[in-house]
C-alpha cells in the first residue's frame, strides 16, 4: 500500500525576485530614514549653530555699600508709544507700540552720609538718639524675563527701514521710558515712607539688644 504526499507547490522564481526587490527597498528607505537624520544637522545649509566666543567677563572695580537696603517696590507699566508723520497716513509711515515693562525699585538709607555726631549716648548709657537721612530711591532695574513688546504696527516704509537696519526693532526708547514711568511711579508711592518705617525699626532692635533701654530715631529733617 502507498501512501501518497501533496507538497506545496513552490513559489516561481520570478515572484521571489518580486518579494527579495520589495524587502531591499525597505531596507533602503529605513537606513535613508535614520541616516538623514543623523545627517540632517550637516546637510542642512540653512541650519544654525550657535558658538559662544565670548571673552572672560572682567571685574573692574569693587565699591564698599554702607547703606540699608529697606524697601522693594515691583512696578508694571504698558508703555503706548506712537510715531505719526506730518502728511502721510499711518499705512505709509508710522508706528505704534505696546511694551509691557516689569520691574523693582530698591529704597535705601545711605549710612555713609549720616553726620559724626548722627549717634549720641546718655552719660547712664541708658538712652541712644540716632539721626539719619530720608531714604532714597535706587533706578528701576527691569527684568527682561517680564518685560516685551505686546503688539506692535508699522507702515511701509517703517518696515523697510527695520527690514534694511542693522539693528531692526532696536527697544532701547521703550526701555528708556519705561524706567522713566516707573521712575515716576515709585516717586509718587510711599516706597520711600515704608524705608523710612524699617529702617527706624531696625536701628531701634539693634541698639536695645545692646543694652540701651530708650532708643530715639530721627530723621535730619525734623526737630
Amino acid at each position: 500500500m502507498t501512501t501518497s504526499q501533496t507538497t506545496l507547490p513552490d513559489l516561481a522564481p520570478g515572484r521571489r525576485r518580486r518579494w527579495r526587490y520589495v524587502a531591499g527597498f525597505l531596507v533602503l528607505v529605513v537606513l535613508l530614514v535614520v541616516g538623514g537624520r543623523l545627517a540632517w544637522p550637516w546637510l542642512n545649509p540653512m541650519g544654525e549653530q550657535t558658538i559662544d566666543r565670548s571673552q572672560p567677563v572682567l571685574l573692574q572695580s569693587i565699591k564698599d555699600l554702607s547703606r540699608f537696603e529697606a524697601a522693594t517696590g515691583n512696578f508694571q507699566v504698558v508703555v503706548d508709544l506712537e510715531k505719526d508723520a506730518n502728511f502721510l497716513p499711518d499705512a505709509i509711515k508710522g508706528t505704534r507700540t505696546l511694551f509691557v515693562g516689569a520691574g523693582g525699585v530698591d529704597a535705601y538709607v545711605d549710612f555713609s552720609a549720616m553726620a559724626t555726631d548722627a549717634l549720641t549716648v546718655s552719660e547712664d548709657r541708658k538712652e541712644a538718639t540716632v539721626r539719619l537721612p530720608r531714604a532714597q530711591l535706587e533706578k528701576p532695574n527691569l527684568d527682561n524675563s517680564r518685560s516685551y513688546v505686546f503688539a506692535q504696527q508699522r507702515g511701509l516704509f517703517d518696515r523697510v527701514s527695520d527690514f534694511l537696519s542693522g539693528s531692526p526693532g532696536d527697544q532701547r526708547e521703550l526701555y528708556l521710558l519705561a524706567e522713566k514711568k516707573i521712575t515716576e511711579a515709585a516717586v509718587a508711592s510711599d516706597l520711600r515712607a515704608r524705608a523710612d518705617a524699617n529702617t527706624k525699626a531696625m536701628l531701634s532692635g539693634m541698639l536695645k539688644s545692646l543694652g540701651f533701654a530708650k532708643v530715639t530715631v530721627k530723621f535730619t529733617d525734623e526737630p
